[in-house]
């Protein structure tokens, strides 16, 4: 009996081999026959979708035999996934990628690029060749930061598992478009989170430690990561302009990270950093300057070191890099960002007159004019001269007294409304009663008629 069903089972893998030869093709990279491919329903004609793209598909998967073991149509719910990232079935990965939007198809998948010698217990046997009716409804970039502000598309994967970090000296190719206009082509070296150095966009340069070596791919960048509200004259690119970046990383050498440095080596380069930043902050390049800043802090804020001299070094760095974070994302109008390293020198030193000057101007930003006047008014005990800080808290003063006018405003607003529409209830509530009282006089009316009548004799 055995042998009779592994005799079955060749003989049906072997069929349905046979049929998706005739009528697909053949879409593995190594042409191995692993995964056959039938296109049911053309797509749309353009673009597909590209390594780490997040794709939106429809499928059913079925064993030669017919039984169905999974469909997300009966779910009513697509399923998602960054396609050639490893995150489902060789197959999928494959398939999907030779797809475009709308394409139906059906995929023969061999066990090697399905589920393999072990099968899916209950569902799917050992070295089961399963078939899945696939359609691509939707995709779209890999997006790389929380404000959509850089997409990245992967035209070529690159090699090993290794990315450049903040530090690390890369070789890239690029190719920047406005439109469909090419702008900037060149081979360039840089030095990670120091890109502006070289005109490189600050979305290139994020995007660098997402990147393997000989990895080619499209960056989609909005004015933020491009060339901002300046533009780049040089380039001919305008000002709030979309761009776009093919990058090819041709290789690159890692910086070191702060646990593979001893504390010396850090506050040997922690000087220059901070020089970096400070020439960034006063060039407007505040993203740039930021990165710098951070550097400072990954290194040194859990140090103590040897003896206090070098303990109060450290802490000066650490707290002076809370300050020009806190600056530079007041700049940013990034006013949490600006509390949060304010809160920390605070923490260390809570009479800081910088940083509480700061976090007084982050919260008066943020319209919490209570939290800023107590930090004015604590800068003003530990300096009486600061005027700046005097100024900061009439201005404090006469903003809450304006909001407090404009609630009285929407207040007194709300309630006139309020009013109106009781008055307006009260009038109908009233009208209604009337009408209803009417018509149960004129019921009554007729009552007393219709009994007179029946009185009456005929």
């Amino acid at each position: 009996i055995l042998s009779y069903s592994v005799f079955f089972s060749t003989s049906v893998c072997k069929e349905s081999t046979a049929v998706f030869a005739a009528n697909g093709i053949d879409i593995t990279p190594r042409k191995d026959q692993g995964v056959f491919k039938v296109v049911k329903r053309q797509g749309l004609d353009g673009d597909r979708p590209m390594i780490g793209d997040k794709v939106t598909v429809h499928y059913t998967g079925k064993l030669l035999t017919g039984k169905k073991f999974d469909c997300s149509w009966e779910r009513k719910e697509p399923f998602c996934f960054n396609v050639g990232k490893g995150q489902v079935l060789k197959a999928w990965d494959i398939g999907v990628l030779s797809m475009q939007r709308g394409e139906v198809c059906t995929l023969l998948c061999k066990p090697d690029y399905a589920y393999g010698p072990t099968g899916n217990p209950d569902k799917i046997p050992p070295n089961s060749l399963v078939v899945f009716e696939m359609e691509l409804l939707n995709f779209e970039g890999e997006i790389l930061t929380a404000d959509g502000g850089i997409m990245r598309r992967i035209k070529v994967k690159g090699e090993g598992y290794s990315n450049p970090n903040d530090g690390a000296s890369v070789d890239v190719h690029l190719e920047g478009r406005c439109g469909d206009r090419l702008f900037d082509c060149r081979d360039v070296g840089f030095i990670v989170g120091q890109g502006e150095d070289k005109g490189i966009p600050l979305g290139v340069d994020r995007a660098m430690d997402k990147m393997q070596r000989g990895e080619c791919c499209l960056l989609y960048l909005k004015p933020k990561y491009g060339f901002g509200n300046e533009g780049k004259p040089e380039y001919k690119v305008g000002p709030d302009k979309d761009i776009v970046y093919e990058v090819t990383l041709k290789n690159f050498k890692r910086a070191k990270e702060s646990w593979e440095m001893d504390l010396n080596e850090k506050l040997d380069l922690v000087s220059g950093v901070k020089t970096k930043g400070n020439q960034y902050f006063k060039a407007g390049r505040h993203h740039q300057a930021v990165i710098q800043y951070q550097r400072i802090i990954s290194w040194l804020e859990l140090e103590c070191g040897t003896g206090m001299e070098q303990h109060k070094k450290i802490q000066d760095y650490v707290l002076t890099a809370h300050l020009n974070l806190a600056l530079c994302f007041l700049r940013l109008k990034e006013f949490s960002q600006a509390v949060d390293n304010c809160n920390k020198v605070i923490e260390h030193d809570e009479s800081n007159e910088k940083a509480l000057y700061r976090r007084g101007e982050a919260r008066l930003l943020r319209n919490e004019y209570s939290l800023a006047m107590a930090d004015f008014q604590k800068v003003l005990e530990v300096n009486p001269l600061n005027r700046a800080a005097r100024a900061q808290l009439s201005s404090c003063q006469s903003k809450m007294k304006e909001h407090q006018e404009q609630e009285k405003k929407i207040y007194a607003n709300m309630f006139q409304k309020f009013a109106e529409r009781d008055s307006k209830v009260c009038k109908l509530t009233k009208r209604r009663k009337d009408e209803s009282m009417r018509s149960g006089m004129n019921g009554e009316v007729g009552i007393k008629r219709r009994r007179r009548s029946q009185d009456c004799p005929s």
